[in-house]
């Protein structure tokens, strides 16, 4: 039997194979990392466990394992981010508007893992509603940095990032609308990524901005990425109308498919002013290492970057603008105690439940929205949105797949931004080029900084192309250590 000291060290793909081979029962993998999950609660990453439940969802899993009709992932035990409906947790999506709420289904993506044998561990913070890149901004407190507790993990995703580097879950879900799962991934020196928009179904995922949101996962090594993103995705027509009508993938059959020949894109303007000069050099050794592996660098330009910040804080707010209307305090979530009437109700309701990035991203939505705004803004970001999407397949012409940084800066101290929205706005520059135009994109750990803080890279394909970029990464992370690396006292 593994010693269950070492089972947080196993990866994903490691703990299933322990788990058919009968080294180590189901029960006692949930059970070790439902320990490590309260000696280490003072991160903040969790916001809800039932152990009663992921012991029982365990005990079935043993169950299946000795009957021999044991799914791909039966018994690895994982965490969803609170922006997934669950009926056994309760779903919060990181605000007061919906504390305590029990959802009477599961998302698909959710029910999708539990099919393929997963053990829920519970629900993991994030900022509210999946609003903001430092997730400071959830109603349930900070989710502190494993490799620094003075520092942010990233947001929204940041309490996925900061149990998986802090083996407190072998992998976990996250959403990407702007660079969610990627941004934090980065910050916490792990792996994630978002597939092309439509790959997994949105049924069940709490909206923030529909044209845009992604379900992903995040985890320690590409490989692990690609066994649950194959079970995760395929169509879902009856459920959710952006699903694309792609059949199943097994995203790991070309893993280690050689990449002697691959064409990398580096972006002129991913390596411009506001680059720290430590994330620059860790992602240049990290090219340097692709083209020892064979791969070629391309020059390339993506001359819209600037442009995504306001494209995506125009359509990004728009869209939760609509999307949000629907915490009105009548038929679920949070209702005020002391109102007048229907009116005074909804606005103090609201008032109550939303927090502060919450009601600015309302109230900017509302406006260019309204009537002699929305041809000045609205219209004009979609514009604009259509040409970045058309740098990009100009770009691909040119090459595979597109690396560059992850943000522009390691992870920066929790409140180190003060009450300057922008400037976590302007972190997300290098990530939300590919969210407006639909694209997979995913983060790989490539170094640290003078601080060991963790640096990310950044690597982008085209649509439908999550194969080859989990075969990219594979194929860096079988000739580099960085993704073995651990925080110090974890």
């Amino acid at each position: 039997m593994t010693q269950s000291t070492d089972l947080h060290d196993l990866t994903v793909a490691e703990l299933a194979q322990h788990l058919r081979s009968h080294k180590v029962s189901a029960v006692e993998t949930a059970q070790h990392f439902l320990n490590r999950a309260q000696q280490y609660q003072h991160l903040g990453a969790f916001l809800d466990k039932s152990p009663e439940v992921t012991l029982a969802q365990a005990r079935a899993c043993d169950a299946r394992l000795a009957a021999g009709t044991a799914g791909p992932l039966e018994g690895v035990p994982m965490a969803h981010k609170d922006i997934f409906v669950t009926r056994d947790f309760a779903t919060t999506a990181g605000s007061r508007m919906l504390e305590g709420y029990r959802s009477p289904f599961d998302a698909t993506v959710v029910s999708r893992l539990a099919e393929a044998g997963v053990v829920t561990l519970g629900k993991l913070n994030c900022d509210e509603f999946a609003m903001g890149s430092a997730n400071e901004n959830s109603a349930f407190g900070p989710v502190k940095n494993p490799w620094d507790i003075t520092r942010t993990p990233g947001g929204s995703s940041g309490g996925s990032a900061a149990a998986v580097a802090a083996r407190l879950t072998p992998a976990a879900t996250g959403t990407d609308t702007g660079g969610s799962i990627r941004q934090p991934a980065s910050f916490c020196g792990i792996t994630g990524i978002k597939p092309t928009y439509g790959r997994a179904s949105r049924y069940g995922m709490v909206a923030f901005a529909s044209s845009l949101d992604q379900a992903g996962v995040l985890a320690r090594t590409a490989q692990d990425c690609a066994l649950l993103l194959s079970s995760m995705c395929g169509p879902d027509p009856d459920r959710d109308s952006t699903s694309l009508e792609v059949p199943a993938e097994d995203f790991t059959l070309k893993l280690t498919d050689p990449i002697a020949g691959l064409r990398i894109g580096v972006p002129a303007e991913f390596f411009g002013k506001g680059l720290a000069p430590e994330v620059r050099t860790a992602v240049d050794d990290a090219l340097k290492q692709y083209e020892a592996l064979g791969a070629r660098l391309v020059p390339i330009s993506l001359p819209r970057t600037e442009l995504s910040i306001p494209v995506y804080y125009i359509i990004a707010p728009a869209e939760a603008s609509s999307n949000l209307s629907r915490f009105d305090g009548v038929k679920f979530g949070h209702r005020a105690k002391d109102f007048k009437d229907l009116n005074d109700m909804y606005e103090q309701t609201r008032a109550e439940g939303f927090g502060d990035e919450v009601k600015r991203r309302i109230m900017i939505g509302t406006y260019v929205l309204s009537h002699g705004y929305y041809d000045a803004y609205y219209l004009q970001a979609q514009k604009i949105r259509r040409m970045i999407a058309d740098d990009f397949q100009q770009a691909f012409q040119q090459c595979d797949v597109i690396a560059g940084p992850v943000a522009p800066t390691v992870a920066w101290p929790l409140g180190g931004h003060g009450n300057d929205p922008l400037a976590d706005y302007l972190a997300d520059i290098f990530t939300l080029p590919a969210s407006l135009a639909g694209l997979p994109g995913m983060s790989l750990p490539v170094g640290f900084d003078t601080e060991n803080l963790p640096v990310g890279m950044q690597l982008i394909g085209n649509h439908l192309t999550e194969s080859r970029l989990l075969n990219v990464a594979h194929r860096f992370q079988q000739a580099t250590d960085w993704h073995t690396r651990r925080p110090q006292g974890i």
